[in-house]
């Protein structure tokens, strides 16, 4: 089993705990509730379990996955498969951007990229960027960092959100030592 499945396998176990359901009966809670959209889903559980977004996210993966499989197998998709997926039609110029920024955080050190649905989630010990493609055909950033250097470039997003702050790139050269500079700090902070 891969790092990467023992830390979705030790998700389940603590989600579990947590909450006092067993992921069958988090299954039943959600078919009952008769709700099929992802979003409306992680809010249930979010409301319901009173869990994190994060927990509660990973829990509708669980929950909506056929009985036989492992909660591994439930929660995962390989990076090749969801890099396909996210960067097809429309979005497919922005993957050699996602490809581009990849390429340079691997020099910072070792992390986790932990597949979702439409980006990857670059993870040390918290996770402490996103990537993936944005809207009108910009790459989107998403940065876990406090107290970054001001820039137009660097947007502040509100309190409470997934990622502190944002950076949209539309060409190779915006892959530069000014957004270099913020996914390290990002990643030195994660530790």
């Amino acid at each position: 089993m891969s790092s990467l499945d023992q830390a979705r396998e030790t998700q389940l176990k603590n989600i579990q705990a947590k909450t006092g359901k067993s992921l069958a009966e988090v299954r039943k809670m959600v078919a009952k509730s008769g709700l099929t959209k992802h979003s409306e889903i992680r809010q249930l559980l979010i409301d319901k379990l009173a869990l994190g977004y994060g927990d509660a996210n990973s829990l509708v993966h669980f929950a909506l996955a056929s009985d036989g499989q492992s909660a591994a197998e439930a929660g995962s998709l390989s990076a090749d498969a969801v890099l396909a997926g996210i960067y097809s039609g429309a979005k497919a110029p922005l993957q050699p951007l996602h490809e581009k920024v990849m390429l340079a955080i691997k020099k910072f050190g070792p992390f986790d990229s932990v597949p979702k649905k439409t980006y990857l989630s670059l993870r040390r010990k918290k996770q402490f960027a996103m990537v993936g493609p944005g809207t009108k055909g910009r790459l989107e950033i998403g940065l876990n960092a406090k107290a970054l250097r001001t820039s137009p470039r660097l947007v502040s997003m509100p309190a409470g959100g997934m990622c502190q702050y944002k950076v949209f790139v539309t060409s190779a050269q915006e892959v530069d030592q000014e957004l270099l500079g913020w996914l390290r700090e990002a990643y030195d902070a994660a530790w």
